[in-house]
């Protein structure tokens, strides 16, 4: 859905294959696949008149020859150049007169225009920035309540910090099979017949059940790619009788393939583990792939997650080591961690090295080791152990039992005996929650999107802990939490006890509309 502005708007007169055209319904747009030119006029919106007005033939209405307020008809095609990007990378547009955007470059992959995931590889990576800023400034601003007319705002909200590595960044990738592959429009006329019909790649944007079939991601490794392209060049092969998963008819039995890099202590070269996700146990389907895959030097780890729902999840219910070892080895602050195929992990490794240290300085450790740290929605504990050393116990919470238990096996591997991690859900926290560990110093909170529920919210003002680091993927709640905690919840009777201190962007995903957030509170 696009933001319509309410002045300055004209009709286009020019076609560029970046743009997408919109759709009028009343005051809202939606975004068409199909470009169509509409007639050119010189038109602007929102400029109100309560003189008489003439209608023209092209929908305008004037008065003494001036251009009064124009509004597109329902199922009205204009296209429209996006100025601006709103949060989940959705534009902002104005009908105007374009030309080329001085922000636009030329994607580098030949997927961008119809993946999905990468939605601004066609911005350059300075504007995406500036976008990115502004949008938490403006969620700070409008959904957090904090004023940019105060003297302190300009201190609180920080520049945000760019991601050295634009492409090749991720350490994890999952690839669907699939039955049905996508077809962009111009290639709706070709027929496919038999195992031409299916694909290995990434979901099309709004369909569940068809797969655009990928060759080469530029956001993976390259030893990812080159297991990518291995496993594109034989899976289709009719003597090996593999068949794609199928949505609609559960039938088929490869569901999807997720490549992970890790990085070899000792020499420091990429290690990556092939997961293979199926529908059921057949070990010998799969020999054929994993000795082609197998050859490549990088690949240490062959694993098998067999899940038989009918779900899209790529987390088995049972799981089997192909080849080589279960897990692959990452280091992040001076630690190592072990990575299995189903355990989280930073998804930016290089990011999340400036991550961490940003969390670190915002927590203001005092450097005696007498602090006490919580750390709620721990997954498996990287934030929390990259700090134990210098504090005095670090508590985490993870309601994902498998993280839990990576988190307490990575305390293990890096010597850490001062961290203890427990299983719960913070989002339905009882009367006793609390109890069972010491009022902390500084409180870590890194939730996942939906932000943090209320009642962890009053627990945490009637803690009254003198720090909190927030950590958030989605600034819209961050934003919302941030108010409940500094300014309380008049209509519930709560009142806020933290002073914002601080507001850090961070972009952990270039090419992409997530934006990551480092939040200082301290007790006022």
């Amino acid at each position: 859905m696009a933001a319509i502005p309410s002045h300055g708007f004209r009709l286009l007169t020019t076609t560029h294959p970046w743009l997408r055209n919109v759709h009028f319904s009343s005051s809202l747009a939606s975004f068409s696949q199909h470009p169509q030119k509409a007639q050119a006029s010189n038109l602007s919106l929102g400029q109100n008149s309560n003189k008489k007005r003439n209608n023209n033939n092209d929908g305008t209405k004037t008065n003494d020859n001036k251009t009064e307020s124009y509004f597109p008809k329902r199922g009205q095609i204009l296209e429209l150049e996006c100025e601006s990007l709103a949060f989940k990378g959705k534009g902002v547009t104005k009908v105007k007169t374009i030309s080329p955007h001085w922000d636009f470059v030329d994607a580098p992959c030949e997927y961008a225009s119809c993946c999905g995931g990468c939605k601004t590889q066609n911005l350059s990576y300075e504007a995406q920035l500036r976008a990115k800023e502004q949008q938490v400034r403006e969620l700070v601003i409008h959904v957090g309540k904090f004023s940019d007319k105060s003297p302190e705002f300009s201190s609180i909200m920080k520049p945000i910090v760019p991601c050295d590595m634009q492409f090749h960044y991720r350490n994890k990738m999952e690839f669907s099979f699939g039955s049905k592959k996508w077809l962009p429009k111009e290639s709706l006329h070709e027929k496919l017949d038999g195992n031409e019909t299916y694909a290995l790649g990434l979901h099309a944007p709004g369909c569940f059940d068809k797969v655009l079939n990928i060759e080469k991601c530029l956001l993976q490794s390259e030893p990812a790619n080159k297991i990518l392209a291995t496993v594109q060049e034989s899976w289709r092969e009719p003597g090996l009788g593999l068949s794609p998963y199928d949505v609609y008819s559960h039938g088929g039995f490869l569901k999807h393939l997720v490549l992970r890099t890790g990085r070899n202590i000792e020499s420091g070269l990429p290690e990556m583990m092939v997961n293979f996700v199926t529908s059921s146990y057949k070990p010998e389907l799969l020999k054929p792939l994993v000795a082609k895959i197998a050859v490549l030097p990088e690949v240490v780890s062959i694993m098998n997650n067999v899940n038989t729902s009918v779900g899209n999840t790529s987390m088995g219910e049972e799981e089997y080591t192909l080849l080589g070892k279960s897990t692959i080895t990452e280091t992040l602050r001076g630690l190592t961690f072990q990575i299995s195929a189903n355990s989280f992990f930073q998804t930016n490794t290089h990011q999340a090295e400036v991550l961490y240290k940003l969390i670190e300085d915002y927590a203001a450790l005092r450097g005696d080791g007498s602090e006490v740290v919580l750390d709620l929605f721990c997954g498996t504990g990287t934030i929390g152990l990259t700090l134990a050393k210098k504090v005095q116990h670090v508590y985490g919470y993870e309601v994902v039992a498998q993280a839990v238990n990576d988190a307490r096996r990575n305390a293990k591997l890096n010597g850490i005996d001062n961290a203890t991690f427990v299983q719960g859900d913070l989002n339905k926290i009882g009367e006793n929650f609390g109890k069972d560990f010491p009022k902390p110093d500084i409180i870590i909170s890194d939730p996942n999107r939906p932000g943090m529920h209320m009642k962890l919210i009053k627990f945490l003002l009637k803690l009254r802990a003198p720090r909190i680091v927030y950590v958030s993927c989605n600034p819209a709640t961050c934003a919302r939490d941030l108010d409940y905690l500094c300014h309380g919840v008049e209509e519930q009777n709560i009142k806020g006890c933290y002073k914002l201190k601080r507001v850090q962007p961070v972009d952990m995903f270039p090419h992409t509309p997530h934006i990551e957030c480092v939040c200082q509170l301290e007790l006022s």
